[in-house]
Formats: structure tokens, C-alpha cells, sequence
């Protein structure tokens, strides 16, 4: 599967679109980390803890786009992109989408 941000894919022509799909994952805050992250915040820097977690959720959230889009049969996901957004104090939804193509 190809995945690209942007619109085309060197090389490649598309031959058909097959619309918008998308993988989402919602995390939350845990009380461990919490405790870690307020001794760091106490100092300055990355917290790593959060930075982790982030990480994990976007790779979900790319796979669950991915595997919608071979669902409906797709070679390629164009101009993808993720988004993120805070759900409620402590929990924020991470949201990857793009265009589902096939190529020829």
C-alpha cells in the first residue's frame, strides 16, 4: 500500500477514486505518566512519556486508514493527512484520512 500526502504518485497514474477513508484511535491520559510528566514539568523538556503515547496512537491511527482502504480495494492513499483533537480534559482523538485510489 502507498501512502503519500501528496496529490499524485510519481510515475503512477490514477485510474480510479475511490473516495475518502479514514482509521481513528481516542487515548487518554494515564495516571503513571501524569506523575512523570508533572516532575518534568517542574524542570523543562520533552516528556517522553506523552511523546510515546502520541506516537503509538498515530501509528494506529495509520493503520486503521491503511486497512480501510484495502477494504474497499485501494492501491494507494493520496493526499493523506492526521489531524488531532482533544475530546475532553485528558483524552485527545487522533484522526488519519486521505483519498483512496487505485493506480494503474
Amino acid at each position: 500500500m502507498i501512502v503519500t500526502m501528496s496529490e499524485t504518485v510519481p510515475g503512477r497514474d490514477v485510474a480510479d477514486i475511490i473516495g475518502t477513508v479514514k482509521g481513528n484511535t481516542v487515548r487518554t491520559r494515564f495516571f503513571g505518566r501524569d506523575i512523570m510528566a508533572a516532575l518534568r514539568n517542574l524542570v523543562g523538556g520533552e516528556v517522553p512519556e506523552y511523546t510515546k503515547l502520541m506516537a503509538e496512537a498515530r501509528e494506529q491511527a495509520l493503520d486503521r486508514m491503511i486497512a480501510d482502504a484495502q477494504n474497499k480495494g485501494a492501491d494507494a492513499v493520496i493526499s493523506m493527512r492526521v489531524t488531532t483533537s482533544m475530546i475532553m480534559g485528558g483524552s485527545a482523538e487522533l484522526l488519519a484520512y486521505g483519498t483512496a485510489v487505485r493506480l494503474r
